[in-house]
C-alpha cells in the first residue's frame, strides 16, 4: 500500500512540474535556511557546556559607579586571590590567572644553525598553575598538573601549540625543550594536553607557570595590591555544593571595601559571573572574541521559522488551489471504496515526498549560503552531514514536521470532497459548501507581512549604518594613519622615527599619543576638583598626547589654551562633559583650575568641544587628555590630501614602511586607517545588514513564487469567464484590472498590518544607541509601494497573457 503511495505521489510531482518546481523552491530556501541557522544557534548554545560541575563554576568580575554611570570590567586587583581563599568559606577551588595582554614573540632554539625560529604575536598566553587544570576537563599527555607548575619558567604546552613551535617533535620528544617568551623569558616545556574538543571561551594553549610572575623579572608589584584592578588579572571560583552564591558575592565585596583608604570602594560591587554567561555577556571581556547575543539567536531562529512558513504556505495555497483539478479523481476513489483515511495518507506521501526532495535540493544549498554568510558565521562552525549526527537528527525532523504541517491541511481538505457533487463537476466539502478563497488570501497576506517587515527592517538598518558613518563625530577622520612603536624597544627609537617621518612629503603632520580620539581601548582614571570647601569626582577617559593632537585631528577649543608638550603631567585639557561633572557651568571657570588626577594636582589648560570616543552606542563621557611622554606610543598621521599634486597614499605609506623598518627591523609594519578603525564599531550591525537583506531578498522570492502560482492557477480557473467577457464587450484594461484586484487587496492589507509591527520593532533596536537615526515616513511608503510594484510584476505577465487570449480557443469546447 505504500508503495502505491509512492508511485501515485511521484507521478503528481511529474504530472504539475510548474508547481512542484515552485514548492521544491520555496521549501528548499526555507530549509536551507533553517539548518545554516542551526548550526550558528546549536554552535553558540553549547558554549563551555563540557564540564559536569558547569553550574558551580564562575567569574569574578566587578560593576562600578562612577558619576552616576556604570563600568563593568573582569579586572580584579592581585591580591584578590589570596584573600579570598584564606577569608571566604564555601568556595571548593580559587583559579587565579594572569593573561599576557601585549602581542609576544616567542622562540625556539635551532637545532643544527645559530638562527632561533621565531613566531611573531602568539596570542592565548596565561601564566596559570594546577588549580587552572583541576578545573577544566584536560586530558594529559605528557606531564601532570602537580609537576608541571612547581616552579617558575616551566610551560604546559596543548596540542595544536606544539605542533606550531615544534611540528616534528612528539609530545614525549617535546618534554624539556626550550621556548623563549618576549626575548628573555626562557622556559621549559613540562607538559602536553590535548585540546579541548568542546566549544569553549577558555581558549588558552600556552600556559606558563604562575610563579614566573613572582619573580623579579616579571613581578608586578609587592603582591598585596588593592588600590587598582589589572584587566589581565583574572580570577575563577569553583563553589562547594548547596554554597550560597549571593552570599559570597557580598562577601568578596566586603573583603574588597575593608581594604579601601577612601570611600571609592562603596561605588564597586563584585558579583559572579557563571561560566555558562561568558559567551554571551558583552559586559565583561571575552577570551574567545566573539561575544554571541541571545536576542540575535532568537532572532535568527524567527527569521528560519518564517522562511520555513513561508515554503509551508506556499505549499498549502497550491494545493489547496488546485482541488478542482483533482476533485474527480477523489470522487472516483471514493464510489471505488477508498476510504478518508486512505485519502489523507496519499495527500501525505505527496507532501513528504515532496519535502524529501526539496531538503536534498538544501543540503546542496547549504554549503553555498554559508560562503555568502562567511562573514557572519563563527570560525569554528562548518557543515557535514555524516559527522553532526545532530545536523542529521534535525534534518529528518524537518522532513517530517514540515511534510506532515504543510500536507494536513490540503489532504483533510481534498479527502473531504463528496463524491456525488465533484462528479457532477462541482466542487464541495463534506459542508455542501463549496471551497472559499478566504484562506489563501489569508495566507498571501501572511507571507506579505513578513515580507514588508524584513524590508522596512533593511532600510532602517542600512539608515543607522550610514548615519554612524556620516555624522560629524567631532574630529577629523579622513587621511588619518595609525601606527604603533614597538613597545619593548628604547624609547629613544621612537624620537628616531619621528624624525624620520616628519621628513616624508606625503605627510601633513603627526602627533604622538596613546590612542587616537575613538578607540575600542580604554583608559580610565578618577579625577577631582576641591572648591568652596566641596570636593567633586568623576571617573574620566584618559589620553595621553602631545600638543599636535588636537591640531591633527580638528578638535574645537571651547575655552582656555592647547596643552604643552611635557615629559610629565603638568596641564590638562578636558571635554564640556567633564567641566560639567566637576561642577563648572561655564567651560572659562574651569581654565585655570587645580584638578587631582593621577595621584598628583594637575592645571586646567582648556576645555575642548565634545566629541565621540566611542561608537554611537554609547554616550559621550567625562574625557582628560593630558601630556606624558613616555605613554605617547601611537603615532597619528595625517596624509596629504589626494588632489593629485603631491605624492600619493601609496607611496607615502611605502615610505612610512621604510623608515618603520630602519628603526624597528625585527617588527611586523602594521597601520590602520582610522575612519576603518570607526567603521568596525557597527560590524555587528553591518553583519545584520546582511542578514537581513539575504532574509528580505529570500522572503520576496518564496512570496512572489506563491503569488506567481496562484496567478497561473486563477488565470486557468477563468479562461472560459475572459472569453465570455470579452465576447460580450470587455477591454483588455477591464480584463487586467478584474485579474489584478484580486491578488493587489491582500498586498495593501499586509502592508497596513506590517506598519506597526515594523515601527515597533525598529524602534526597539535603535534604543541600543544613544545617538540615533529617526524613523522616517517615507521608509514605510517606500517599502509598500516597492512591495506593491513587486507583487503587479509578478502576476502582470501571466494576466496579460490572459486577457490578450483568443476568446474563440478558450470558448470553442462549449
Amino acid at each position: 500500500m505504500f508503495q502505491n503511495y509512492l508511485k501515485i505521489a511521484y507521478r503528481n510531482l511529474l504530472k504539475n512540474k510548474a508547481f512542484s518546481l515552485i514548492n521544491i523552491l520555496g521549501l528548499s530556501i526555507g530549509i536551507s535556511a533553517a539548518m545554516v541557522i542551526f548550526l550558528i544557534v546549536q554552535y553558540d548554545l553549547t558554549f563551555d557546556k563540557f564540564e559536569n560541575d558547569n553550574p558551580r563554576i564562575y567569574r569574578v568580575v566587578a560593576d562600578y559607579v562612577f558619576s552616576g554611570s556604570p563600568f563593568h570590567s573582569s579586572a580584579i586587583p592581585d591580591a584578590m586571590p589570596v584573600a579570598v581563599k584564606d577569608q571566604i568559606t564555601g568556595i571548593e577551588q580559587v583559579v587565579p590567572f594572569r593573561i599576557w595582554k601585549e602581542d609576544v614573540k616567542a622562540s625556539v632554539p635551532a637545532y643544527l644553525n645559530n638562527s632561533p625560529a621565531v613566531f611573531k604575536k602568539q596570542g592565548h598566553i596565561i601564566f596559570a598553575d594546577e588549580n587552572y587544570f583541576k578545573l577544566l576537563p584536560y586530558k594529559w599527555l605528557q606531564g601532570s598538573p602537580q609537576s608541571s607548575f612547581q616552579n617558575p619558567y616551566q610551560t604546559v604546552l596543548t596540542e595544536s601549540s606544539l605542533k606550531v613551535y615544534f611540528p616534528d617533535l612528539t609530545p614525549q620528544q617535546a618534554i624539556g625543550k626550550e621556548l623563549i617568551f618576549y626575548d628573555s623569558i626562557y622556559t621549559k616545556i613540562t607538559g602536553i594536553v590535548q585540546d579541548l574538543p568542546y566549544n569553549t571561551d577558555l581558549t588558552f594553549s600556552s600556559f606558563i607557570s604562575r610563579a614566573t610572575i613572582q619573580t623579579p623579572r616579571l613581578k608586578p608589584n609587592d603582591g598585596d595590591e588593592w588600590g587598582s584592578a589589572s584587566p589581565s588579572s583574572q580570577l575563577f571560583l569553583k563553589l562547594s555544593p548547596n554554597a550560597n552564591q549571593v552570599a559570597i558575592q557580598e562577601a568578596i565585596t566586603k573583603l574588597y571595601r575593608s581594604h579601601q583608604s577612601n570611600n571609592t570602594g562603596e561605588t564597586t560591587r563584585f558579583h559572579l559571573q557563571p561560566l555558562a554567561d561568558l559567551h554571551f555577556n558583552a559586559d565583561y571581556e571575552n577570551y574567545n572574541g566573539r561575544v554571541a547575543n541571545r536576542s540575535t539567536l532568537y532572532g535568527l531562529l524567527a527569521i528560519a521559522a518564517f522562511l520555513l512558513f513561508l515554503g509551508c504556505i506556499n505549499f498549502i495555497n497550491l494545493n489547496t488551489a488546485k482541488a478542482s483539478q483533482r476533485a474527480k479523481e477523489i470522487g472516483v476513489r471514493k464510489v471505488i471504496g477508498s476510504s478518508k483515511k486512505q485519502l489523507v495518507y496519499q495527500f501525505l506521501s505527496e507532501s513528504l515526498l515532496l519535502t524529501l526532495v526539496a531538503s536534498i535540493f538544501s543540503i546542496l544549498l547549504t554549503p553555498f549560503i554559508l560562503r555568502v554568510f562567511a562573514d557572519f558565521i563563527p570560525a569554528g562552525l562548518h557543515f557535514n552531514l555524516v559527522q553532526q549526527s545532530g545536523m542529521l537528527l534535525f534534518l529528518l525532523a524537518l522532513i517530517v514536521i514540515v511534510g506532515i504541517g504543510a500536507g494536513l491541511y490540503p489532504a483533510f481538505i481534498l479527502s473531504s470532497y463528496q463524491p456525488v457533487s465533484v462528479l457532477k463537476g462541482n466542487v464541495h466539502t463534506k459542508t455542501g459548501k463549496p471551497s472559499s478563497s478566504l484562506l489563501r488570501k489569508s495566507f498571501i497576506i501572511s507571507q506579505f507581512v513578513i515580507a514588508q517587515v524584513f524590508i522596512i527592517g533593511t532600510i532602517v538598518v542600512a539608515k543607522q549604518i550610514h548615519y554612524s558613518l556620516t555624522q560629524d563625530l567631532g574630529f577629523k577622520k579622513n587621511a588619518v594613519v595609525t601606527l604603533q612603536a614597538s613597545w619593548n624597544a628604547p624609547l629613544a627609537n621612537k624620537d628616531l622615527l619621528l624624525n624620520k617621518l616628519q621628513s616624508i612629503p606625503g605627510i601633513t603632520m603627526i602627533s604622538l599619543s596613546n590612542n587616537p580620539p575613538t578607540s575600542i581601548a580604554d583608559r580610565g582614571d578618577n579625577i577631582k576638583y576641591t572648591g568652596d570647601n566641596k570636593e567633586t569626582q568623576t571617573h574620566a577617559q584618559v589620553k595621553l598626547a602631545d600638543t599636535n593632537y588636537i591640531k591633527l585631528y580638528q578638535i574645537a577649543l571651547v575655552a582656555g589654551t592647547n596643552i604643552p608638550s611635557s615629559k610629565t603631567i603638568k596641564a590638562a585639557l578636558i571635554n564640556q562633559t567633564c567641566a560639567r561633572a566637576l561642577g563648572f557651568q561655564d567651560p572659562a571657570q574651569a581654565v585655570g583650575q587645580d584638578i587631582e588626577f593621577n595621584h598628583q594636582k594637575v592645571q586646567v589648560a582648556g576645555v575642548i568641544h565634545d566629541f565621540h570616543q566611542k561608537s554611537f552606542h554609547q554616550p559621550i563621557t567625562s574625557l582628560i587628555i593630558s601630556s606624558k611622554e613616555s605613554d605617547q606610543l601611537l603615532f597619528n598621521i595625517l596624509l596629504q590630501s589626494q588632489s593629485g599634486v603631491g605624492p600619493s597614499w601609496k607611496n607615502t605609506l611605502s615610505a612610512i614602511e621604510t623608515a618603520y623598518k630602519e628603526v624597528y627591523p625585527g617588527e611586523d609594519f602594521e597601520y590602520h586607517f582610522l575612519d576603518d578603525n570607526i567603521a568596525e564599531y557597527y560590524l555587528t550591525e553591518q553583519h545584520l545588514s546582511q542578514l537581513l537583506s539575504w532574509a528580505t531578498a529570500l522572503t520576496i522570492f518564496i512570496s512572489c513564487l506563491g503569488l506567481f502560482a496562484l496567478a497561473v492557477y486563477s488565470a486557468l480557473q477563468r479562461t472560459k469567464e475572459i472569453g465570455v467577457r470579452k465576447i460580450i464587450g470587455a477591454s483588455i484594461l477591464q480584463i487586467l484590472s478584474l485579474l489584478i484586484k484580486d491578488f493587489l487587496q491582500p498586498v495593501l492589507v499586509a502592508f497596513i498590518i506590517a506598519i506597526p509591527i515594523a515601527w515597533w520593532a525598529a524602534n526597539n533596536w535603535l534604543q541600543n544607541f544613544a545617538y540615533k537615526t529617526g524613523l522616517s515616513w517615507w521608509i514605510f511608503v517606500l517599502t509598500g509601494l516597492a512591495t506593491l510594484i513587486v507583487a503587479l510584476i509578478t502576476i502582470s505577465f501571466q494576466s496579460i497573457k490572459a486577457a490578450l487570449a483568443n476568446p474563440a480557443k478558450s470558448l470553442r469546447t462549449e
